[in-house]
């Protein structure tokens, strides 16, 4: 596949943000203080004119999120796109969009939990190098925005390579491809699509409120694709918060790890919490002993 690479962010340029999956309260604030933050930062804001509207569970209805969303990468002003917030929604819009779209007005799209599923069709689809990264209502917009997660996101859109640590290796060894991944129950969520990566790839999960028996079981499912098993070089686990059995979940993962016969390591800072590394889904990468090196 030949890769997209989004230009870099750089002071001045205009940020966007975008609700793509569940809603706000409207008297939230979580907004306004985002806007301040990048404007402290150099950075020019836009918002989604339909921000805040409400359908069931869902920021607007289908149509509404899709035309946001497409009318933010049509813009030519807007550099990078940050979404507002996961919940669930996003997969209700994937074979909607026009990913024709997408792969002619590349820029930084960035978000997790359940953005994941636009952050991997992006890539399938349109070729776009995206961002699992920090959002606008659990980050960007909080009054005790963390420091590590502001860092690393502005280390990951404005630099040019990024170094994560892990803290545990539980099956050693080197590997090298893409990285790919992000939150485990929603990439569960597009088996059934042409989402697997063709070519070589580094896998990176987290999850919250997950049991072990379940992550066992979304992990089973991925392992039983083949292209899956065939691409994959190594298993890179993040944080699986508010889980039932932390400890089994090791045994868990040196098991899929032999069985897959690749380097298997966890600690990494991919999580739900309050600090967060981001990651660029499709960056070049390499892992030696207990560090990933993204290009």
């Amino acid at each position: 596949m030949n890769i997209i690479k989004p230009q870099r962010l750089k002071t001045g340029d205009i940020i966007g943000i975008l609700t793509t999956s569940g809603p706000i309260e409207k008297d939230s604030k979580v907004i306004l203080n985002a806007i301040k933050f990048f404007e402290l930062c150099g950075f020019n804001v836009v918002v989604s004119n339909d921000v805040y509207k409400e359908d069931r569970y869902l920021a607007g209805d289908d149509n509404t999120r899709l035309r946001n969303l497409h009318e933010f990468f049509a813009n030519d002003h807007i550099k990078a796109i940050v979404c507002l917030r996961g919940g669930y929604g996003a997969i209700r819009l994937i074979n909607k969009i026009d990913y024709e779209l997408i792969r002619n007005n590349p820029k930084i799209f960035c978000g997790y939990s359940d953005v994941t599923a636009l952050n991997l069709m992006f890539l399938k689809r349109a070729g776009l190098m995206t961002y699992s990264g920090p959002m606008i209502a659990s980050d960007f917009g909080r009054e005790d925005l963390s420091e590590f997660t502001m860092d690393e996101f502005f280390r990951g859109v404005c630099n040019e390579k990024q170094v994560i640590p892990a803290d545990h290796i539980i099956i050693p060894g080197t590997a090298k491809g893409i990285m790919w991944g992000g939150n485990l129950s929603t990439i569960v969520s597009l088996c059934g699509q042409d989402f697997i990566p063709d070519e070589p790839f580094i896998f990176f999960a987290e999850d919250i409120n997950e049991p072990a028996y379940k992550i066992d079981k979304m992990l089973t499912q991925l392992m039983n694709i083949e292209k899956f098993r065939a691409n994959v070089k190594a298993l890179c686990f993040g944080e699986f918060l508010q889980t039932d059995n932390p400890e089994l979940l090791l045994y868990l993962f040196a098991e899929i790890g032999n069985e897959l016969g690749v380097p298997t390591l966890d600690g990494f800072r991919f999580s739900h919490s309050k600090d967060k590394t981001t990651v660029a889904i499709g960056a070049d990468a390499r892992l030696i002993e207990k560090t990933l090196y993204i290009e």
